[in-house]
């Protein structure tokens, strides 16, 4: 490859990590993108809601369409004072390109672009259609980016095919995990109500954290499923529990318990639901539970993409790659709506959210490679 070609995907990472985009601002990255994939014939429409931008630009309007999904937000950069450099001033050093968003995900997008640039000039009559699908609420409440774009392509009866999104998957080194799918993620807060009363008085007081432990205890210890082929155990964690008016000698009134489960294609959020108030309901506990659910698993089956990937990653770095669910959630969630075939790959998620976020200076080339031949595979005529 070219040096000029090569550094052509440093450049526009390079350009996308200077614009400070912490969620829900984009800093004017997708008018950038929008420009570069407009000379290529993509028509680029914004669809903005709230504050978030968000940007679909779709080459052709024949099946099947590929679509790349990826995010121009970043999580807040932490104490700037603990990182080595500023963190939109993308910095190359010891092998690595520092600044926020460098692995999670804007080298993914420059790779997506660039590696369409370059297929789009090798194939311009190409079979199928292209689109990108970029957000700029993903690492915020993930309401108004992609789920609002999945809601105007259903009205309009676009389907895609093929999803491939950006999100850092691999462990240790590029190539070495592909995501086919996530878990969901359902969250509950819980209010178990007692009396509150002087702590050298107990018997005239009903103390709610006494009351719920037995309950939170059987919670925590419970096997929910056995998870299955792709999918691990799904699993349920205490994050808060907050009671008391903060003063030594007082019982509490009242105990709030913040909670979530992690849970995989062998269980249902209803299921879910059901077995807590039933746990609850057999402790004689009285409370309120407010449920949100902030996404359902996806799961794709080995076939044509993980398939096409997984060679595509074979060629260019000699790797075989794990096919995995672990890790969070992601955009993937939604495209799942309207995709059969949705998976992830991107850098290593090592520094992701920490302090001198970065990505190894010689994966990027690989990455927008792997990404070309995809394309290719899928929709060269």
């Amino acid at each position: 490859m070219p040096a000029a070609e090569t550094a052509t995907t440093l450049k526009l990472a390079r350009e996308l990590i200077a614009r400070r985009s912490i969620t829900p601002e984009d800093g004017g990255c997708q008018e950038l993108l929008a420009a570069r994939l407009a000379r290529l014939g993509f028509a680029t429409q914004q669809v903005r809601s709230g504050e978030v931008a968000n940007l679909w630009a779709r080459r052709g309007d024949a099946r099947p369409l590929l679509c790349f999904v990826g995010h121009t937000d970043v999580v807040p950069p932490g104490p700037l004072d603990k990182w080595h450099t500023d963190p939109f001033a993308p910095t190359e050093r010891e092998g690595k390109l520092f600044g926020r968003g460098a692995a999670d995900m804007k080298t993914s997008i420059a790779a997506f672009v660039v590696a369409v640039e370059h297929f789009v000039a090798k194939h311009p009559s190409h079979k199928g259609s292209v689109a990108l699908l970029i957000t700029s609420d993903e690492e915020g409440p993930a309401v108004n980016g992609t789920a609002k774009v999945v809601e105007l392509l259903k009205s309009r009866g676009e389907r895609i095919d093929y999803c491939l999104v950006g999100e850092p998957t691999c462990v240790s080194k590029l190539g070495d995990t592909i995501k086919n799918g996530r878990r969901g993620s359902l969250s509950g807060t819980l209010r178990v109500k007692g009396v509150q009363g002087h702590i050298a008085y107990p018997h005239l007081a009903k103390n709610p954290v006494h009351l719920a432990a037995p309950a939170l205890a059987e919670l925590a210890a419970a096997e929910w499923d056995r998870g299955n082929e792709y999918f691990p155990p799904t699993t349920w964690q205490i994050s808060n529990i907050h009671g008391g008016t903060g003063a030594a000698n007082v019982i509490p009134g009242e105990v709030e318990v913040m909670f979530n489960f992690r849970f995989s294609t062998a269980s249902s959020p209803d299921e879910l639901k059901q077995r807590v108030r039933s746990v609850l309901d057999r402790h004689g506990l009285d409370y309120e539970l407010e449920w949100s659910l902030s996404g359902t698993p996806y799961l794709t089956p080995r076939g044509k993409l993980v398939e096409t990937l997984s060679a595509a990653i074979r060629e260019v770095t000699g790797a075989a790659p794990d096919i995995s669910t672990t890790g969070g959630t992601s955009d993937g969630r939604f495209i799942a709506e309207l995709c059969p075939e949705v998976v992830e790959f991107g850098p290593v998620t090592a520094s992701i959210h920490k302090l001198n976020e970065h990505v190894d200076l010689a994966a990027i080339e690989p990455l927008r490679e792997i990404y070309l031949r995809v394309l290719a595979r899928l929709l060269a005529s």
